[in-house]
């Protein structure tokens, strides 16, 4: 597919609708020359598959931390008309609402480095991690089913969380609408021990320091204000929960396909009429999944707060504890967005990618709407992460950016190729403390499984999507 790409700017790729028998819309790529000659063929041809689903609209998005996924690529963004269009289970992922959240603190390096492995044991104690892991609260089926209408509400109201959390929250920590009915008994029954566990594979708790400040006006209103700040990123989603829902609903939209005679350029593409019973049963469930994944985050950072406490003999408040934000990934939504002029009413699969709003947008929070919403993207582990902020560009994108560096490797291959315990030796010589269940999961999450973070950054950057504000290096890390 790489030879049908057609570069239209300096960091923008095209690949024309008339290049592919079928496809309604074209499809385009945001990145620089080195993301794409490393770009998986297999990915690109995916991009263009969702280019030929109904109702699409123009046009489908890649961004440069795109890789092969289920049905569409990770990194990757496919919009759909609200009539006319499909809600696709196979568009937004497994893990529902894996995102990822930024809590700062006015704690510096040099405060931490004497209690870095201290403060990593206690957080691996209190926060529950690996696969299958249980966590330490216990639910009933009736709570349970509060969590999954209130999401991060039900977190607050349990005091787990503040006002002040929820606002910087994607969503308000809340996507209304959550149906418990459309949730089978089996995905309640994987979620209810799971609330409040981080889970494996690329899910991770890291303690971050402050590397460089590129725009120290937006980076002070987001509450980072020195170099070598301490930061705290935790990466996790919707757990088992939104395991099954997805896996549920895509045999559910298998038959909706075939029901309403879809044509599928890639069965992994399954989906349904966006106003069909089938795809707002699943729209209802998923916002479930989006609901939990919020409380799951939200309940962790309370845990990481009594950790922080725990150690440094200092409250919350007086470490200035403040959730900077929370985005999602893997989601679907229905959103209003300009297409030619015209308003519309959209839903906008985002599957490896976060939503980037600009300065002024109706959406955003008092505190932000002067400069726009921060846009968190992780690096691998042992690799900087960003801070940026929504850019102008991101209306053409539907207000969409990357949501972090992209596997060039698949796991597999990582654990045959690099030892756990070996990365564990190397990011220690680096300075950087690394505790796991596993020294497996070390091995595949290795950095050099990962693409180079500051060319992803560096793309979006260019493209005007998103405007880098603070990159950050880890000092301490915890794996599933």
């Amino acid at each position: 597919m790489k030879d049908k790409l057609k570069k239209i700017s300096d960091v923008e790729y095209l690949v024309s609708k008339e290049s592919r028998e079928k496809m309604r819309v074209n499809a385009k790529i945001i990145a620089t020359n080195k993301i794409i000659e490393a770009a998986e063929d297999e990915a690109i041809k995916q991009l263009t598959n969702v280019a030929c689903l109904p109702g699409v609209v123009e046009p489908v998005y890649g961004m440069p931390d795109i890789h092969w996924g289920y049905g569409l690529p990770m990194g990757a963004i496919g919009a759909f008309d609200s009539e006319s269009g499909v809600i696709s289970s196979g568009c937004t992922g497994f893990d529902i609402n894996c995102g990822i959240r930024m809590i700062k603190t006015n704690l510096t390096y040099k405060e931490i480095k004497p209690k870095l492995k201290q403060l990593i044991n206690v957080l691996f104690q209190n926060v529950p991690t690996g696969v299958g892991s249980k966590g330490k609260l216990r639910l009933s089926r009736g709570e349970l089913d509060e969590v999954l209408v209130k999401g991060a509400r039900w977190a607050m109201e349990n005091n787990y969380a503040t006002k002040e959390d929820l606002q910087h929250m994607e969503e308000y920590g809340n996507m209304s609408g959550a149906n418990v009915d459309k949730i089978s008994d089996l995905a309640k029954k994987r979620g209810l021990p799971q609330l409040g566990t981080l889970g494996a594979g690329n899910h991770f708790l890291e303690i971050q320091k402050v590397d460089q400040i590129f725009d120290s006006e937006t980076a002070k209103i987001f509450g980072v204000t020195d170099k070598d700040q301490i930061i705290v990123m935790l990466h996790c989603g919707s757990r088992g929960l939104g395991h099954q829902i997805a896996t549920d609903y895509l045999k559910i939209h298998e038959k909706a396909a075939k029901k309403y005679n879809i044509w599928l350029p890639d069965k992994q593409l399954v989906c349904a009429p966006a106003n069909s019973k089938e795809g707002q049963d699943y729209f209802e469930a998923m916002k479930g999944g989006v609901n939990y994944a919020f409380t799951n985050r939200t309940v962790m950072t309370d845990w990481i707060r009594e950790s922080f406490e725990k150690v440094f003999g200092k409250t919350r408040e007086e470490m200035d504890m403040k959730l900077i934000y929370d985005v999602c990934h893997n989601i679907c939504k229905l959103e209003e967005h300009e297409v030619e002029g015209e308003k519309r009413k959209l839903y906008v699969h985002r599957k490896g990618a976060t939503r980037s709003l600009s300065a002024g947008h109706e959406l955003l929070p008092e505190t932000y709407k002067k400069v726009g919403q921060p846009v968190l993207i992780a690096g691998s582990m042992g690799t900087a992460s960003y801070i940026l902020v929504g850019g102008e560009k991101a209306k053409k994108t539907f207000y969409s950016s990357c949501h972090g560096a992209g596997r060039v490797m698949s796991r597999s291959k990582a654990i045959r190729n690099f030892r756990g315990n070996t990365i564990r030796e190397e990011l220690a010589k680096r300075g950087i403390t690394a505790k796991s269940t596993s020294p497996k999961v070390l091995a595949e999450e290795s950095p050099n499984a990962y693409k180079d973070i500051d060319e992803v950054a560096k793309a979006v950057d260019i493209a005007g999507i998103s405007k880098k504000v603070v990159r950050v290096v880890p000092v301490g890390v915890v794996k599933g």
